[in-house]
């Protein structure tokens, strides 16, 4: 080699050698900056505010118990916890309720700020702050406290804040009422698009019509209380012969809120389309009595459904702190946080336990406006007439330019959107109400018999959901958890004026007024956010668009079919997949696949073979036959619902059926009805239209993928979803923040709830007082730091359905809180 060469190659060696060194510098400069925001798990910590010192245990799962001298110290302590382990989710959360994600993480989010800034959240939770009694306004002091503690005692920001290149701003004592609001936002309709859907159908169409296509109920229901609604009957031609009204018209296309993504199928998300992912929320909970186990003692199980996250929506906690009025001195509860609010969601304090569902019961009202062009900027109520309060609000984006925009209200609520024929409305919602999100962010805790909890339960200031509570006597009991509306010359389904005064809100239900259930006859209570009751209780209610009752009616059969249970027992039926619905689907797809349909068209005939011999009536999640028959429904759907609603589609630009959870009753009586004047005028016969829903299976089942239909199994069109909000911003280390892919069973429609990120949130079968028997388990883990051991550590036992115990284990970490 000449010398020439030779300093050439030295140089390039030098240059190698320096980059290595640069990537090595940067690489361990990277990790001390993230190695910075990881939780102290260990020594001692001052944290001003305290009374006493507070002594925080973690087990190896990083479940903290929390022992403190009060309740606030409590608080202040598990604020410090929560600040250090999951701000950024708590950030997320806040931002979300009051419409300022974009001054987080720029311009992207502002469609999301402005369609919720009109709820001025920010302003509701300032309003409710100074109504709250002294003692929680003083335990969110004490938490908001913890919680600025918790981020001052990091080396460095959160590690979102270092890629965001953001800095985190202070917790304030109305940020944890945000949190709250953030959750009406989750579970609740925020624009009342079911109420809207549901006038929209009853101005365009016959009254039997829509009777049939917006039933109360089906042959699914399973409600505690009642018995099953009957589908109503398909209308005859003399009522609605929309076949011939349409003849000679283009044929209506498909909407597109009907149709699958398989962008999100090619990206790993679950399809979407017909089963939007808000109108998916959903959960289980059970009970059975003490009679039914073999200690006496009541057991209730919960799992809630929700879009699983990284970090998960719950934080698991045990808090303890001495009070003289507790029964043995010690309040003890432990149960699951949520990030944001001091108090256990859900869980046990030993003499109680209770878990929850969405009660798709009716918590808000559109309301038609009265306006008079004559009269501009005002409205009429039944004071007279009224100009509407405008506000101006400022939405700021990181990096980038602020935007104005105005919010219109009315003495009610927001003004929405006008209508399809252009009329003005408002918005009236619990969430809106300051003096409701006052009352107390923790009941339960102190609660000791059924009438206890419900009588702390009833009112509060939370989203409505189902209450499932035990108590340590073996009794168990239903009701509803959230304020009510008293509603006065209305019952809430259909936008009505209130100018007047004779329709409207008159303050809320007294906690003695609520619906309960306690003590039924035999021994067992279920509720899966379908209808629960009938009659009066049912009256009070209202219809927020129950889901059918198919996984109600699953769990109910499963209660009902044995008299003795413990805690696997009732976790089995959290990991149930049965989907009972979905075998009538099954025999119709294979009546469609007859001899001379199937015979000449090879495809046809292996998803005939497919359906007839793969099927095992479950979600399981190599099942291909599963996908197949899940598929074919959603094709006929599809086909059945453009057509027979064209008229409210073309009409209303909003329009959206898939607001009507109970749409599985009418569609079925269509496909098996076929009553030729309800069928598209594109297709000469309903077998014709069943045929094309079955080649669109095959067309999408084999659309990129080679093979047989046998192999396209479920797993691989509901694909496991569990990301950091995150990740998708940042490629290269987006699966590094995400949970890895499983193969996991279950659908909308069976106990185990899987669609695609929607899952069960955490699983949770306990008995009060048996504690230590009992079970909980949740997916990602208890740090939202992935450089944290709690990061992913509880993954594995979510996915596999593993029974892990309810209470905290050994510490296997000590911090103390000193003041």
């Amino acid at each position: 080699m000449t010398p020439r060469m030779r300093r050439f190659f030295g140089v390039i060696v030098a240059l190698l050698l320096a980059l290595v060194a640069a990537s090595a510098a940067g690489a361990w400069w990277a990790r001390a900056q993230l190695r910075g925001s990881l939780a102290i798990l260990d020594g001692q910590v001052r944290l001003a505010g305290l009374h006493a010192p507070v002594r925080v245990t973690r087990d190896a799962l990083g479940i903290p118990t929390v022992r403190g001298g009060s309740r606030a110290d409590v608080a202040r302590a598990t604020g410090f916890l929560h600040a250090q382990d999951r701000f950024f989710q708590m950030d997320l959360a806040r931002r979300r309720a009051a419409g300022e994600l974009a001054a987080l993480v720029g311009a992207r989010a502002l469609p999301i700020d402005r369609e919720i800034r009109r709820h001025r959240f920010r302003a509701v939770a300032a309003r409710a702050l100074p109504l709250m009694s002294t003692g929680d306004r003083a335990l969110l002091d004490a938490y908001a406290d913890g919680v600025n503690a918790g981020l001052r005692q990091m080396a460095r920001p959160p590690f979102e804040y270092l890629l965001l290149r953001q800095t985190p701003a202070a917790w304030a004592p109305e940020d944890t009422l945000l949190v709250v609001l953030s959750m009406f936002v989750t579970l609740q309709d925020d624009d009342g698009s079911y109420e809207a859907t549901l006038a929209t159908m009853r101005e365009l169409l016959p009254p039997a019509m829509f009777d049939f296509l917006a039933p109360a109920g089906s042959e699914w229901d399973a409600p505690v209380v009642g018995t099953p609604f009957a589908t109503p009957p398909v209308p005859g031609p003399e009522v609605y012969d929309l076949r011939a009204r349409r003849r000679g018209k283009p044929r209506t296309p498909i909407p597109e809120s009907l149709l699958p993504d398989f962008t999100r199928v090619d990206a790993g998300l679950a399809p979407g389309g017909s089963e939007r992912d808000a109108m998916a929320i959903g959960s289980n909970s059970f009970a059975v009595a003490g009679g039914l186990t073999a200690d006496g003692r009541a057991l209730v199980a919960n799992d809630m459904h929700l879009t699983i996250r990284v970090p998960n929506t719950w934080y698991r906690a045990s808090l303890e702190w001495p009070d003289p009025s507790a029964p043995d001195g010690v309040y003890r509860i432990t149960g699951v946080t949520l990030p944001g609010v001091p108090a256990i969601v859900a869980g046990s304090n030993g003499r109680v336990a209770w878990g929850f569902t969405n009660s798709y019961a009716d918590w808000s009202d559109i309301v038609l406006l009265e306006t008079d062009r004559s009269r501009p900027g005002e409205y009429r109520t039944a004071e007279g007439w009224r100009r509407f309060d405008r506000f101006e609000e400022v939405l700021d984006a990181a990096g980038g330019d602020s935007e104005r925009t105005s919010v219109d209200w009315t003495t009610w609520g927001p003004v929405m959107e006008p209508d399809f024929r252009g009329r003005p409305r408002a918005y009236r919602w619990v969430a809106h109400s300051p003096e409701r999100l006052a009352v107390s962010i923790r009941p339960l805790e102190t609660a000791r018999t059924l009438e206890e909890a419900f009588d702390q339960a009833n009112g509060v200031g939370a989203p409505g959901q189902n209450i499932l509570v035990v108590d340590r006597s073996g009794r168990i009991g239903w009701s509803v958890y959230g304020s009510i509306p008293r509603r006065t010359g209305f019952d809430g389904r259909l936008p009505v004026p209130w100018a007047t005064g004779s329709h409207g809100w008159d303050g809320w239900l007294d906690p003695a007024e609520y619906p309960r259930v306690l003590d039924p006859p035999n021994g067992r209570l279920w509720t899966a956010n379908a209808r629960v009751v009938d009659g009066d209780m049912l009256a009070k209610l209202g219809d927020g668009s129950y889901e059918i009752g198919s996984r109600a009616r699953i769990i109910r059969d499963r209660l009902l079919a044995r008299d003795r249970f413990d805690a696997r027992d009732l976790l089995a039926i959290q990991l149930d997949t049965s989907s009972a619905f979905l075998d009538r689907w099954r025999r119709l797809l294979l009546s469609t696949l007859t001899a001379e349909a199937a015979g000449g068209v090879a495809a046809r005939a292996a998803l005939k073979d497919v359906v007839d011999g793969g099927w095992s009536g479950t979600a399981a999640a190599e099942s291909a036959a599963y996908r197949l028959v899940r598929g074919f429904r959603d094709a006929v759907f599809r086909r059945v619902i453009s057509f027979v609603l064209a008229e409210c589609y073309e009409a209303d630009p909003s329009f959206d059926y898939t607001a009507v959870r109970r749409r599985e009753a009418p569609i079925w009586q269509l496909a098996i009805t076929q009553p030729a004047h309800l069928l598209d005028p594109a297709y000469e016969t309903w077998d014709g239209l069943l045929l094309e829903a079955a080649d669109e299976v095959i067309e999408q089942a084999t659309r990129g993928a080679p093979g047989e239909l046998r192999d396209r199994h479920w797993s691989e069109y509901n694909v496991t979803a569990y990301r950091h909000p995150l990740s998708a911003s940042l490629p290269f280390i987006g699966r590094w923040l995400d949970m890895p892919r499983s193969e996991l069973p279950g659908d909308l429609y069976t106990p185990r709830v899987h669609w695609g990120a929607i899952g069960a949130s955490e699983r949770m079968v306990v008995s009060p007082g048996k504690e230590a028997e009992g079970i909980l388990h949740m997916p990602t883990g208890q740090s939202g730091h992935p450089l944290s051991p709690f990061y992913a550590n509880s993954h594995e036992a979510w996915v596999r359905g593993e029974p892990t115990p309810f209470l905290p284990g050994p510490a296997a970490h000590t911090l103390t809180l000193h003041p």
